[in-house]
C-alpha cells in the first residue's frame, strides 16, 4: 500500500485508512475488519474517545495487541461526558486535553499516540491555551504529532498559522467539495488532509443509486436534491466506464498532493475489501479530473469564515 507523508512530521499513513467509527461493538467482528485492513497494507486507524462512549477505542486496542508497531494510531479529544449530565459539553481546555490523553491510552492499551486530534472547535475557543497542551504532550513523549478535525475556516487557519498541527481531517468528496477552497492554503503551510467521507455516506460507492433511495430520498445530500444525485451518479458512472465509482470517488480526493489520505468507514470486512479493490485502480489522469468536475457542483463554507 502507498504511503505519504503527513504534513512535515516522520508519520507516513497508507493513502487510504480506517475509520473506526463504523466498526460497532461486536468486538470480534471489529477485530475481522481491522485485521483484513491491516492484512492490506492499511496503516492508518482513526478512532476518537467520543465514539460509543470510549468502548471503540477499547476495540481497536484490544485488536491492536502485539501488532501496535504496524500502525499510525490517530485518535481524538475535545468532547467530554460527565455522568448525570445529559449529552456530551465541547472542553478544548489544557486540563481537559491532558487528562483526556490519559484516558484514550489506557482504553487503546498504548503508551503513545501517534496523531492526536482536537475533534472540532469554535473561535472562541482558548486557542493558545489547547495549542499548549498538544506541545507540551508531544515532549512528554505521549503523541507524536498533532491536528484538528474541522470544517470551520476559521478554527483550521487558526490552528494552521499559530500551532505545528501536521493535518486538518475534513468531510471531503465529490459531493461535498468545500476543501477545495483551502486545499493549496493548506499545502503552503505543510499541512495534509485527511478526507473523511470520502463516499458520501456510500452514495459514491458501488451501490450508489440504492444508497440514495436509502438516505437522500427526502433530504437529498448537501447542495443536491435527489433526483439530482439519481441523475449525476448515473452520469459519473457512464463517465468512468473502465473503474468502479468508488474507485473514482476515492481518487478525486488524493488527487490534490495536500491530501494524505482518504478515511472511509466500515462496517464489515466485504467494504474493506471493496475499498481496497478500489484503491487498486491508477489515479485520475488530469483530463479525467476535467470531465468529472463538469458535473459537481463547486460548494463553499457559507459560515465560519472569518
Amino acid at each position: 500500500m502507498e504511503k505519504n507523508r503527513l504534513g512535515n512530521s516522520d508519520l507516513f499513513i497508507s493513502k487510504i485508512g480506517l475509520g473506526c467509527m463504523s466498526l460497532g461493538t461486536d468486538e470480534k467482528k471489529a477485530g475481522e475488519i481491522i485485521k483484513e485492513a491491516l492484512d492490506h497494507g492499511i496503516n492508518y486507524l482513526d478512532t476518537a474517545d467520543l465514539y460509543d462512549f470510549g468502548r471503540n477505542e477499547e476495540i481497536v486496542g484490544q485488536a491492536l495487541k502485539g501488532q501496535r508497531d504496524k500502525v499510525i494510531l490517530a485518535t481524538k479529544v475535545g468532547n467530554r461526558w460527565t455522568p448525570g449530565k445529559e449529552g456530551w459539553e465541547w472542553d478544548p481546555s489544557k486540563e481537559h486535553i491532558k487528562s483526556g490523553v490519559k484516558d484514550s491510552l489506557k482504553r487503546l492499551q498504548t503508551d503513545y499516540i501517534d496523531l492526536y486530534q482536537l475533534h472540532g472547535g469554535t473561535i472562541e475557543d482558548p486557542t493558545e491555551e489547547a495549542i499548549e497542551a498538544f506541545e507540551e504532550l508531544k515532549k512528554e513523549g505521549y503523541i507524536r504529532e498533532y491536528g484538528i478535525s474541522s470544517i470551520r475556516p476559521n478554527v483550521f487557519k487558526r490552528f494552521a498559522e499559530s500551532s505545528a498541527i501536521v493535518s486538518v481531517m475534513m468531510q471531503y468528496s465529490m459531493l461535498d467539495t468545500r476543501p477545495e477552497e483551502y486545499l493549496d492554503y493548506l499545502a503552503s503551510n505543510n499541512i495534509s488532509v485527511v478526507a473523511r467521507g470520502p463516499l458520501a455516506k456510500g452514495l459514491l460507492s458501488n451501490k450508489g443509486l440504492e444508497k440514495a433511495k436509502e438516505k437522500a430520498k427526502d433530504n437529498g445530500y448537501m447542495d443536491y436534491s435527489y433526483e439530482e444525485l439519481v441523475e449525476l451518479i448515473r452520469k459519473l458512472h457512464d463517465t468512468i466506464k473502465d473503474r468502479p465509482l468508488q474507485s473514482a470517488a476515492l481518487h478525486y480526493c488524493l488527487a490534490h498532493p495536500t491530501v494524505a489520505a482518504v478515511v472511509p468507514g466500515a462496517s464489515s470486512v466485504e467494504q474493506v475489501r471493496a475499498n481496497i479493490s478500489a484503491m487498486e485502480y491508477p489515479p485520475l489522469t488530469e483530463s479525467e479530473m476535467v470531465r468529472l468536475k463538469t458535473f459537481l457542483k463547486q460548494s463553499h463554507y457559507d459560515s465560519h469564515r472569518n
